[in-house]
């Protein structure tokens, strides 16, 4: 597909009439087979009509993803959700009462033929969400289909929270991208899968919607995965994030653990040999104290994930734009100081350790 075939929709919330013209284009590209990214409260998602075995492959050709990795669907009302389901369970039915829309995904267990099964990689079971971004919703019930959306990325890449991350990675790959701003979040949705027999949610992948604020709303929380390692069940993961290397910059990272002095001195030393060596290098700290800068030696470029200590919840906004920057900055080698990984911190940290391959330095 040539880059001229890529269109750009910009979008403005607060001009109705011209926000719906643009989305009614968009959506009738989505039912005619089409690709087109859009902006969600979490990151970006590239949609197609999730009923389309054409479109839903063209998914997997664009992204260079894996083909046993599960795609999330996305819908604009709990209606639709039920109506992929064959069955949908009393704890599910409060999951979508209680945290849609937001930022959590539901696996259910699938009704026959109300998707295709590129869509669930041949499981039984199939994930939904119904976003809280105005302009997902509206995009979707304009299509009236149910939208299947990986992140809009190239597979393995930083997930795009701005358009212009969606044209870095997929420009030319598919039809068209919303441009809607900034993503909210910054981080994936939460996927939990429910246990039919005790009622207790087992938390897949980490995301905007942490354990504790499960456990805060009433709910059993069973385990949660911090996607470390491969899930058990890796072979046919349920969850999209839990089995590849997903969100690397191309600069070689390592993610310090430890007390703020331990990790800040163990990153300068080696900030001095890689200065030494002549290596590009760069920092993703956090302010050792509230208001404070943080500050490094010879870094070529220092990115404050957060102006307060251990703030997660700034870190997981600014994360994947700052990966990325890194890689326009030429960056050989990228340090990252860890937060303490609950509530937001442990969707945070899960993401940082992908994009690290797992390269964790303990000090």
């Amino acid at each position: 597909m040539s880059d001229i075939r890529t269109k750009l929709w910009r979008v403005d919330a607060r001009n109705d009439s011209s926000l719906r013209e643009q989305l009614l284009e968009a959506s009738a590209r989505l039912r005619d087979g089409g690709l087109v990214a859009f902006p969600t409260e979490t990151v970006y998602g590239v949609g197609a009509d999730a009923r389309s075995a054409a479109a839903v492959e063209r998914i997997f050709v664009a992204k260079g993803r894996p083909s046993d990795n599960p795609l999330i669907v996305h819908v604009a009302t709990i209606a639709a959700a039920e109506a992929l389901a064959s069955e949908v369970g009393p704890v599910e039915r409060r999951l979508m009462e209680t945290f849609w829309p937001g930022p959590l995904t539901i696996v259910l267990p699938a009704r026959p033929g109300a998707v295709s099964p590129r869509v669930t990689a041949g499981l039984d079971t199939v994930a939904v969400r119904l976003p809280s971004h105005p302009i997902a919703r509206e995009l979707i019930a304009l299509s009236d289909v149910p939208v299947a959306a990986p992140s809009a990325n190239r597979s393995g890449r930083p997930s795009p929270t701005r358009a212009e991350h969606v044209r870095e990675d997929l420009n030319g790959r598919i039809d068209g991208i919303v441009d809607g701003g900034a993503a909210d979040v910054g981080l994936e949705s939460t996927v939990v899968l429910v246990d039919r027999s005790s009622g207790a949610v087992r938390v897949l992948r980490p995301g905007g919607v942490s354990a504790e604020a499960l456990a805060a709303a009433g709910f059993v929380v069973a385990s949660v995965d911090a996607g470390d390692a491969e899930a058990p069940d890796a072979a046919a993961p349920r969850s999209p994030g839990v089995k590849y290397k997903h969100y690397a910059p191309k600069g070689r990272l390592t993610v310090v653990e430890g007390a703020g002095d331990a990790v800040r001195a163990y990153i300068q030393a080696r900030l001095d040999e890689d200065a030494a060596a002549g290596s590009r290098a760069a920092v993703l700290a956090f302010a050792p104290a509230p208001g404070a800068a943080p500050a490094y030696r010879g870094a070529a470029k220092l990115v404050a994930l957060a102006e307060t200590p251990g703030d997660a919840a700034t870190a997981a906004h600014r994360l994947y734009a700052a990966l990325r920057d890194c890689d326009a900055a030429g960056v050989e080698r990228l340090y990252a100081e860890a937060v303490d990984p609950s509530g937001l911190g442990l969707a945070f940290m899960n993401r940082l350790r992908k994009a690290a391959g797992n390269r964790i330095v303990t000090v």
